[in-house]
């Protein structure tokens, strides 16, 4: 009976341990990310969607635009592409709404492809993950807030993609305005992810990035 006690304490203990430890790790990970990410030279710059009104992109996306913009200037990838496909209601998608607005500050419609699926990032990424072997691109740097890093980027190279991400740093998502919340809603999303995989996405990413 001591033993069998002696047993249960330890199991628990080390339940308890990992119920700690597991979410402290994927915290600091996706923190660490978040601010220590560099975009390197790529085949192409995805902008994740996020939400947009009537056509005009939200701050969030605004802010991922902007991003996106820089370093397309910096001639650190030949093309854009726009992920994101509309909410019910909507007149038009996210990804047309990214695509106007990065014409309108002048960057060339020939260098700007945008893909009109995807309400949650694994349905983008597997979207834009579609054209890129369809156009035999095989590298992207990822335009989205910061502590979504983490996560896009593993999804993008789980499906193949060799994967940077280029953080906003302006905006309402940028670290420097976004809550402690949005830190513990990623660190979750990121563990239900690599736990679940599709199965942990309806339970954490309703909040459309």
């Amino acid at each position: 009976m001591f033993l069998i006690l002696k047993l249960i304490k330890r199991t628990i203990a080390f339940i308890l341990l990992l119920i700690i430890v597991l979410p402290l790790y994927a915290g600091g990970r996706v923190w660490y990310t978040a601010n220590h990410t560099t975009p390197k030279a790529s085949d192409a710059i995805i902008v994740l969607g996020a939400a947009q009104f009537d056509g005009v992109p939200s701050p969030v996306l605004e802010a991922r635009l902007l991003e996106a913009k820089r370093i397309f200037s910096a001639k650190l990838a030949p093309r854009i592409l726009t992920v994101g496909s509309r909410a019910p209601g909507d007149r038009t998608t996210e990804a047309a709404s990214g695509f106007y607005w990065l014409v309108d500050h002048g960057v060339s419609k020939k260098f700007v492809d945008s893909i009109p699926y995807g309400r949650d990032t694994l349905a983008s990424t597997e979207s834009y993950v579609g054209v890129m072997k369809k156009l035999n691109l095989q590298s992207a740097i990822i335009v989205t807030d910061q502590y979504h890093c983490l996560r896009a980027i593993t999804m993008a190279e789980n499906l193949g993609i060799s994967a940077t991400c280029a953080p906003t740093r302006t905006g309402p998502a940028s670290t420097s305005n976004s809550s402690f919340r949005y830190l513990l809603r990623e660190t979750g999303a990121y563990l239900a992810y690599v736990t679940f995989g599709r199965h942990g996405i309806n339970l954490t990413d309703q909040v459309k990035n």
